[in-house]
């Protein structure tokens, strides 16, 4: 802890929202708004701070949304990525809205490096658990897509709804990227009826389009597990899906931005469900009312775990940034590390202070990382509100003068 002062009179009167998102292997968003809440008040103890963790969609959406607005954590019995039975969790808020983390059926995380393989990983799981919200009466369902290791347009989620995909010879194909390839012709005819009456919205943390140089299978098949010649091959099928989805069902998905976000489950949750694909962090930002709790404050701490060129596209610490500036509210960000391209984010904030840097080793910062990041919102909260000082004292000298 460092030795200062509190500084600024007018400390007692600020207003500090803390508003990250998860710190991806270290924190999650609500351990880290806690870790960084705790340097602020070591420096303003008497400042008012509101913790509001946030998410782009991916991993850590379902804390991020029950910590502002509460509901209940619901566990059913589904398929992860591999067809294994698993537990997955979704929340249902008060209001009868359900939200459903694809990643908690079919994340990367539930596979060991070696079972990565996107021509076989299925999207069925999240299918499943859109089923299970539907019979829990919920009509407002809100998906996030991210963190997910398959690649399969989400025709696996479509087939837990009652979809089915059918070769030349009327063979089921398996709801996996590859089989894609083959498919001759789908059969809707047993999907899900309460689909029609069901509000659905996809958060997208991306905005790529199903196939293509930017699409689903070649920007993001490789972190799967798929090889070059692996991931053209899942291009292709896709682009076949996207080609009868359209023939048979009449909704265009190649070429929709977001599509592409979680091995193309956004163009599934079109073609099946009718959902509307938004930016997750502006439907996380919505749920947990970020605007309105940055209106009259003083400052907003975010951070997540790299601030890189990524970061400036509409993610959730620029997103949160951007916001803060429109509400006239100034932004600290305090990543756990810089990677090139990081500086887009200045436009929006008064200063980035890494974890990871001058002070810290990333070996120190990862060891004990809500410590490290405490103490390094606390470095960097003391140098703006200097900063803040010196700026007031130089312009009320020239008032003077």
């Amino acid at each position: 802890m460092l030795g200062h002062e509190p500084l600024l009179k007018v400390s007692s009167v600020m207003r500090i929202v803390v508003a990250p998102q998860e710190f991806k292997g270290t924190l999650t968003a609500g351990q880290a708004a806690e870790a960084m809440a705790e340097g602020a008040r070591r420096v303003i103890p008497d400042a008012t701070i509101e913790t509001t963790p946030l998410s782009d969609g991916g991993p850590g959406l379902l804390e991020a949304i029950q910590a502002s607005r509460g509901g209940a954590m619901v566990k059913n019995a589904v398929s992860d990525p591999l067809g294994r039975i698993v537990e997955a969790r979704w929340l249902l808020l008060e209001d009868g809205t359900a939200v459903i983390e694809s990643a908690e059926a079919t994340g990367l995380t539930r596979l060991k490096e070696n079972e990565r393989d996107p021509r076989v990983t299925t999207s069925y799981g999240v299918g499943e658990l859109i089923a299970a919200a539907l019979e829990r009466g919920c009509r407002r369902v809100s998906v996030g897509l991210g963190g997910s290791a398959t690649n399969d347009g989400g025709a696996g989620m479509a087939a837990a709804l009652g979809a089915r995909f059918l070769d030349a010879d009327s063979n089921d194909l398996p709801p996996a990227g590859s089989a894609l390839a083959a498919l001759e012709r789908i059969d809707i005819s047993g999907l899900d009826p309460r689909l029609a009456g069901t509000t659905v919205v996809a958060a997208a943390d991306v905005s790529n389009p199903l196939c293509g140089p930017e699409g689903a299978s070649l920007v993001y098949g490789p972190q799967k597990g798929a090889s070059t010649a692996v991931a053209v091959e899942l291009d292709a099928a896709l682009f076949r899906y996207a080609d009868v989805v359209e023939r048979d069902l009449g909704v265009h998905v190649l070429t929709v931005p977001g599509a592409g976000a979680a091995g193309g489950l956004g163009a599934g949750l079109i073609a099946f469900a009718g959902a509307q694909v938004r930016p997750g962090f502006e439907v996380v930002a919505e749920a947990v009312g970020l605007r309105e709790g940055l209106l009259g404050a003083d400052l907003l701490l975010t951070g997540e775990g790299r601030l890189d060129a990524q970061t400036g596209y509409g993610k959730t610490v620029a997103g949160a940034a951007r916001m803060a500036a429109e509400c006239g509210v100034r932004t600290l960000i305090i990543p756990g590390a810089l990677a090139p391209g990081w500086e887009a984010v200045l436009d929006y904030a008064d200063a980035v202070e890494p974890v990871a840097g001058s002070v810290l080793t990333a070996e120190e910062a990862m060891a004990r990382p809500a410590e490290t990041l405490s103490m390094t919102v606390e470095r960097a909260l003391a140098g703006w509100l200097r900063m803040r000082e010196v700026e007031a004292g130089g312009a009320a000298a020239a008032g003077a003068g």
